[in-house]
C-alpha cells in the first residue's frame, strides 16, 4: 500500500520527523525555491512549513492530492487559507507553541528598555566606560500596560507581578472575573495608555487592529513612557512611532516584529532601526530551541490526524475542536447516513436538521453537522469535499443545518436522524445508530420505516405496493445479471399499503437493470446506494 507524501518545505526539528512515524513517505524540498516547492507538490498529501514557504493560492493549485497544510508556528500569513477551505485542505498551526517563549522575550524587552541594556552593552563594547549615560528605571511600582489579555498577554502579567509592578489591561472580550484572577485591572484603552509607564500589545492583526497605535494614541501617553510590540507588525503605526520617539512624545519603543521583514531600506520601519531609544529584534518571538520542537511536534501531530480523516483540534478553517472518544465512533456513521440521503434524495436540498439522541446528548456532537454536510454533498458538488468546505459548499447551496440534541431515545442507546426538506417541500429521513460492541453502523429508519441493516458498499431501496411475489420478482433479475444478493430486509407495510425492501448486494446494479427492476415491481422509490470510504 503506498505510503501518505508528506512535504518537509523547511527545516524542522529531529522530534518532528519522529512525531510523523513509519506511516509516511516523507519528502524534503526547499520552500523558498518556488518551482521546486510547486513540482514537489503534486502528489503531496500534507505540507509542513514555517514562515519562509508561501502557501498561496497558485501553491495549492498545484496540489491535487493536498489535504492538509501545517505551519509549524502560529502566524498564517504565509497561507492562503480561503483557497484552502474552498479547495477542501484543512490549515493547522501550534497557536500554544510559542506563548512562553513570546512571553519572556516581551519581558526581555521591557527590562532593556528600563535599564537601557543594549545601548549599554553596544558602548562598553566600543571600549567606552560611560555609567552616567546608561541611568535606567525600575520596574518596581511602575504601571505596566498590556493591550490584549489572551494567553501570551496572561503569561506576561503573571511575571511581571513578580517585579511588583500594577498591571492594567484593555480587552473587549475578557470578563472582569476573568481579569481579578489574573491580578489585572481592566481599562478602556486610552485610560491605559494614559496611566501606563510600559505598554505592550499581544492583538491579533486584523483590519480593525492595523495601526491601531497611532498618533492619537501616543498623544495619550507620558512623555516618560515605553512602547512593546512582540506580536505582529503593522499593530504600531511606524512612521508615526518614529515620529513621537523622535520628538520626545515618548521614551522609548522595543519591537521584534515590523510591517515589512526584514524592514526594507524604503519601509517605514527603517528608519526605526537607528534610533538610540529603540530596542530591536529580528522576529525572535518564537525563535527558541523549545518552542520551535513543541510547533513542529504538535503539527506533526495534526497531520497525522488530518491525513486518517480525524478532525483536528488545531485546524484553522475547521469548525469541530476536541473530539470526545465517545463521540469519534460516530462520525463515519453520520457521514455514511449523509450518503445514503443523497442516494435517496429526489430533489435539491434546501435545509437539513441534524438529530442526535440517547446518551450523546451529554457531549459536544457538533463534529456531527460536519460529517452529516459532506456524506451528503460528497456526490454532489464536482470539487472534492472535506470536512473543511462542506459548510462552505452548503452556504453555497442555500442550504440552512441546524443541530438537535435530546436525551430521549426510547428505542436505541443512541440514534442520530437526518432530516431534510427538499426543494418540492417533501420531507426525507434517514436513521442510523451504532450497534453491539463492535458498534456496526446500522441504517435503522428511512422514512417512517423501521429497518435495520448494517451499511455496506452497494444497496438497493425500493418501496411499492406491498403484495406476494415482489421478493420473487427483483430476486430472479439480479440472478439472472449475476448480482448476489448479500442481504434484504422488507420493513412492514405503511397506512397506505406500500411496504419498503433495502437490499445489500455484493456489486453494483447497471442503470438499464435498475429501470427494469422498478417497473416490474411498481415501485414508486427505486434507488440505488453507493457508500464509500475516503
Amino acid at each position: 500500500m503506498t505510503k501518505p507524501v508528506v512535504l518537509i518545505a523547511e527545516e524542522l526539528s529531529p522530534a518532528t520527523i519522529d512525531a510523523l512515524g513509519p506511516d509516511f513517505d516523507v519528502r524534503y524540498v526547499d520552500g523558498t525555491d518556488r518551482p521546486a516547492l510547486l513540482s514537489a507538490l503534486a502528489d503531496a498529501n500534507a505540507v509542513l512549513i514555517r514562515s519562509a514557504t508561501k502557501m498561496d493560492a497558485e501553491a495549492i493549485a498545484a496540489a491535487p492530492v493536498l489535504k492538509v497544510v501545517a505551519r509549524a508556528g502560529v502566524g498564517l500569513d504565509n497561507v492562503d487559507i480561503k483557497t484552502a477551505t474552498t479547495a477542501g485542505v484543512m490549515v493547522v498551526n501550534a497557536p500554544t507553541s510559542n506563548i512562553i517563549s513570546a512571553a519572556e522575550l516581551t519581558v526581555g524587552h521591557i527590562l532593556s528598555l528600563a535599564r537601557r541594556i543594549p545601548a549599554a552593552h553596544a558602548s562598553l563594547a566600543a571600549g567606552q566606560w560611560k555609567r552616567s549615560a546608561y541611568t535606567g528605571t525600575e520596574l518596581f511600582e511602575k504601571t505596566v500596560g498590556i493591550i490584549g489579555l489572551g494567553r501570551i498577554g496572561a503569561l506576561i502579567a503573571a511575571r511581571l507581578q513578580a517585579f511588583g509592578v500594577n498591571v492594567v489591561a484593555y480587552d473587549p472580550y475578557v470578563t472582569p472575573t476573568r481579569a481579578q484572577q489574573l491580578g489585572v485591572q481592566l481599562l478602556e484603552l486610552d485610560e491605559l495608555l494614559a496611566q501606563s509607564d510600559f505598554v505592550t500589545i499581544h492583538m491579533p492583526k486584523t483590519p480593525e487592529t492595523t495601526g491601531m497605535i497611532g498618533a492619537e494614541q501616543f498623544r495619550r501617553m507620558k512623555p516618560t513612557a515605553f512602547v512593546v510590540n512582540v506580536a505582529r507588525g503593522g499593530l504600531i503605526d511606524e512612521a508615526e512611532l518614529h515620529t513621537a520617539l523622535t520628538t520626545g512624545e515618548i521614551a522609548g519603543a522595543g519591537l521584534d516584529v515590523f510591517t515589512s521583514e526584514p524592514p526594507a531600506e524604503d519601509g517605514t520601519a527603517f528608519p526605526l532601526l537607528s534610533l538610540p531609544n529603540v530596542v530591536v529584534t529580528p522576529h525572535l518571538g518564537a525563535s527558541t530551541d523549545e518552542a520551535q520542537e513543541k510547533a513542529g511536534v504538535s503539527v506533526a501531530r495534526s497531520v497525522k490526524l488530518a491525513l486518517e480523516g480525524d478532525l483536528v483540534p488545531d485546524a484553522v478553517n475547521v469548525a469541530g475542536g476536541v473530539i470526545d472518544p465517545f463521540v469519534r465512533p460516530g462520525i463515519a456513521l453520520v457521514e455514511q447516513l449523509g450518503q445514503f440521503f443523497t442516494g435517496l434524495a429526489h430533489s435539491a436540498l434546501t435545509s437539513l436538521d441534524i438529530e442526535v439522541r440517547g446518551e450523546l446528548a451529554q457531549y459536544d456532537v457538533s463534529v456531527y453537522r460536519l460529517a452529516a454536510l459532506k456524506g451528503i454533498l460528497a456526490n454532489v458538488v464536482s470539487e472534492n469535499v472535506s470536512y473543511v468546505n462542506a459548510p462552505l459548499f452548503a452556504e453555497q447551496r442555500g442550504i440552512e443545518t441546524r443541530l438537535i440534541v435530546e436525551a430521549e431515545s426510547p428505542l436505541y442507546r443512541n440514534i442520530t436522524i437526518l432530516r431534510g426538506t427538499l426543494a418540492d417541500g417533501s420531507v426525507l429521513t434517514v436513521a442510523g445508530t451504532l450497534a453491539g460492541t463492535r458498534m456496526v453502523p446500522k441504517v435503522v429508519g428511512i422514512n417512517g420505516y423501521e429497518i435495520e441493516v448494517p451499511i455496506e458498499r452497494h444497496h438497493l431501496v425500493m418501496r411499492y405496493a406491498d403484495r406476494p411475489g415482489i421478493v420473487a420478482i427483483y430476486g430472479q433479475k439480479l440472478g439472472d445479471a449475476g448480482i448476489n444478493i448479500a442481504g434484504l430486509q422488507v420493513a412492514q407495510a405503511d397506512a397506505s399499503g406500500r411496504a419498503l425492501s433495502v437490499l445489500t448486494v455484493d456489486s453494483p446494479v447497471p442503470e438499464e437493470l435498475l429501470e427494469e427492476m422498478r417497473q416490474s415491481v411498481g415501485a414508486d422509490l427505486f434507488r440505488r446506494i453507493e457508500v464509500t470510504e475516503d
